[in-house]
């Protein structure tokens, strides 16, 4: 591994596009204790990044800020009582900070706003907020499993339980849905897809999707007939508002409605007769925690599960990794360093 000695790091001084400006500074941090210091190897891009760019979403923290919240890179340096990992340790953050197993506590911190962000070349982070990164992985495939891939698992792993030869309903083809797809294949599941791009239908079919659904056509009778009227018994829900509401009329009876994203709204509006006569569970996922991030990580390497990456920009190239993230892209879009 050739060592950075200068810390670049892109920061925005007030919310904008363009206000993002990429920065250099002398000499590199040194990790306090039960700190590393973690050269970036990687780092993978959300929705969540353009909103936090945008306006921060609303919240109140300090300027100037680093976004970016999923990295990849290898430990450079511990701290004092890091008994966690080593120099040379390859590791992933986790996308709360704080936040090990069970319920979520109001202690865990948000990487990228208002915690750390990740967009550097390098980044001190408390070794609790780290995860061993998988052996069977690069940089950049690593770098997206602390937010889409962990949010995917969470959703049908975690709090699913998801069964050989059930159904998963799967809204388009981002990085979540495409980690749904995986992970749904990976049980033994079927997994439908929904998008509104005919282009991408062949390559989700490819990737193991069982039947590819267009958006502006009446899936969710398509999804009853595929299933024999049963429905589907987890949904991924990735656009939210009044969109949930079909998803409703797609699930099975006693099924679970996963509300990951809100490309169609902020607010949900879905039918009561539908939610309470089809007994179906709707839970938030906001993405996870450490442990169960833990788990995924085992299962990448056991089942040589290789996340899908649309694009990898250059470090100088964010503003144009940004824009592909906008325009949507099958799969992730990271930031190689």
């Amino acid at each position: 591994m050739q060592t950075r000695q200068t810390l670049r790091r892109w920061q925005l001084a007030s919310f904008g596009r363009d206000q993002l400006e990429q920065v250099a500074s002398e000499p590199l941090p040194t990790p306090g204790p039960g700190q590393l210091l973690v050269q970036v190897g990687a780092v993978s891009l959300n929705y969540r990044d353009l909103l936090m760019v945008r306006d921060g979403m609303g919240m109140s923290f300090p300027l100037p800020f680093t976004p970016g919240s999923d990295m990849a890179g290898t430990v450079l340096a511990a701290g004092p009582g890091v008994h966690r990992f080593a120099e040379g340790d390859r590791v992933i953050n986790t996308f709360w900070g704080g936040w090990i197993d069970g319920p979520w506590h109001a202690g865990a911190v948000l990487a990228g706003g208002p915690g750390p962000g990740m967009l550097a070349s390098h980044v001190l982070i408390d070794q609790e907020w780290a995860v061993a990164a998988p052996a069977t992985l690069d940089f950049a495939q690593a770098s997206t499993l602390p937010c889409a891939g962990l949010t995917a698992w969470f959703a049908l792993a975690e709090t699913g339980a998801l069964r050989p030869g059930q159904t998963v309903l799967i809204h388009g083809t981002g990085g979540v849905a495409l980690f749904g797809l995986q992970l749904a294949r990976l049980h033994g599941a079927r997994a439908i897809v929904v998008t509104g791009s005919a282009d991408k239908r062949a390559e989700a079919l490819a990737l193991g999707a069982t039947e590819v659904l267009m958006r502006d056509s009446d899936w969710p009778a398509e999804v009853r007939r595929l299933t024999q009227g049963r429905g589907a018994d987890h949904v991924l829900e990735l656009a939210s508002g009044p969109h949930l509401d079909r998803s409703l009329q797609a699930a099975a009876q006693g099924g679970r409605v996963s509300i990951i994203g809100m490309l169609g709204g902020e607010t949900l509006s879905a039918s009561f007769y539908a939610m309470v006569l089809g007994r179906i569970t709707v839970q938030g996922i906001g993405v996870g925690h450490r442990r169960a991030l833990e788990d995924l990580v085992r299962a990448v390497e056991v089942n040589a599960l290789e996340p899908v990456i649309a694009a990898r920009y250059d470090f100088d190239a964010l503003p144009e990794a940004l824009d592909h993230l906008a325009r949507g892209a099958f799969g992730k879009v990271v930031v190689v360093l």
